[in-house]
């Protein structure tokens, strides 16, 4: 096997695009909640920390997934043989080191969340994941966090609090999505996750019910009038478009779980415009 090929593998174990769609949102959250020039330095080290520890998580749950993704998702790097188990192993380790020692310049509320962030990612796989519902919460969860870590870092913790929320609920619809997505191999493996324990319909009406609160959480700031018009017209086409993706997993959960992330970023989006045209001095 080439060089390139065992480097590719590596790379992909981080999911690139996701680890840095986290740094992203982790920017977004400093930005939304007021941040200044000033704190350029400890945002772009809370960047880092959340790229380095979503590739981490990542890499180390297609090592403990290694026999489900040979089923589910056989053209992973495991299971496609361009990475063995043990280096992905040490691979994640390596990427967890990178998220400690970026996370050390950072306020004591920010690397408090870190750490949080950092045990659940270890435990997700082997503990939480199995679990009806538990593993969805972990992850909602999670993704909700990287916005108060990017507030926190500016020393304003809750100053995404609202995007905290809506990006917590739209990732549980879209884990509950992927959940049914993966019902094959899942079942074959002997886990418990809620579509196998309650069924996928039940499953997907629950996830419909959570996005349909976040979509009521998304008006939040136009309706205290922190965000104005500019807001609203990215956030309205937004949900709508998250709502159409709920409706959709009905009968193609693979396809509505994928628009579900668009709309997730559009309403991330949303909440940047919101910020950059709020009066002065205004703060979710």
């Amino acid at each position: 096997m080439s060089l390139g090929t065992r480097a590719r593998g590596f790379v992909e174990l981080t999911r690139p695009g996701n680890a840095v769609a986290a740094g992203v949102l982790t920017f977004t959250g400093a930005f939304v909640a007021g941040a200044a020039p000033s704190d350029a330095l400890v945002v772009v080290a809370a960047m880092l920390a959340t790229v380095f520890a979503t590739g981490a998580g990542n890499a180390i749950n297609d090592y403990f997934d290694r026999d489900i993704d040979r089923i589910n998702r056989p053209d992973r790097p495991i299971p496609r043989g361009a990475v063995t188990a043990p280096e992905a192993k040490w691979f994640s380790v390596a990427l967890f080191g990178g998220a400690v020692v970026s996370a050390l310049v950072l306020p004591v509320v920010a690397i408090a969340i870190a750490v949080v962030n950092l045990v659940a990612l270890l435990a997700y796989t082997e503990f939480f994941k199995g679990l009806p519902g538990v593993g969805n919460v972990v992850v909602a969860a999670l993704t909700g966090s990287t916005f108060l870590f990017g507030g926190a870092a500016i020393g304003e913790p809750l100053g995404a609090a609202v995007l905290c929320v809506l990006a917590a609920l739209a990732t549980l619809t879209r884990e509950i999505v992927k959940d049914v997505e993966d019902i094959g191999g899942d079942r074959e493996e002997g886990l418990r996750t809620l579509p196998i324990v309650v069924g996928e319909a039940a499953s997907l009406w629950l996830g419909a019910v959570v996005l349909v609160v976040a979509v009521g959480a998304s008006a939040v700031p136009f309706v205290r009038g922190e965000f104005g018009l500019a807001y609203l017209g990215v956030v309205v086409p937004a949900d709508a478009l998250m709502l159409a993706a709920t409706a959709q997993s009905f009968g193609n959960p693979a396809a509505a779980q994928r628009r579900l992330k668009h709309g997730m970023f559009l309403a991330a989006f949303a909440f940047i415009l919101g910020r950059a045209t709020a009066p002065a001095g205004s703060l979710l």
